[in-house]
């Protein structure tokens, strides 16, 4: 049995420490061989959209762009359905390889065998 981790990150500009300990923590594990699912849910939503994760700064911590395009490479990244509209995000309007989908897809990832969920 393979153990994955989906994380799913519900705080973006507003709370950046913990925005980027969830991106660090999905690239990390990418790094070790683990397979990441990253939800972008809540304020995070917006990095699904080109440039944005470039405009995120936050001292002695890897650039945002370069965690995101870790995951996008070797992992899985997920705007949830809901918070994307909230906030007129489509599927047109999304960094290519982004996926937007909805709570079932989520708990089916979570509750997989051999998957462990983290939230930040």
């Amino acid at each position: 049995m393979a153990r994955s981790l989906v994380i799913k990150v519900t705080a973006g500009a507003d709370a950046p420490e913990r925005c980027n300990q969830a991106f660090t923590v999905a690239a990390a594990a990418l790094a070790s061989g683990v397979p990441v699912s990253l939800w972008l849910t809540g304020e995070s939503s917006w990095f699904a959209l080109p440039g944005r994760a470039k405009e995120f700064a936050l001292p002695h911590a890897a650039p945002l762009t370069d965690l995101l395009d870790a995951v996008l490479a070797g992992g899985r990244v997920t705007v949830c359905t809901q918070c994307a509209a909230r906030r007129d995000i489509t599927v047109d309007d999304v960094i290519e390889g982004v996926r937007i989908a909805g709570a079932p897809t989520f708990v089916e990832e979570a509750v997989a065998e051999g998957a462990q969920a983290l939230v930040y």
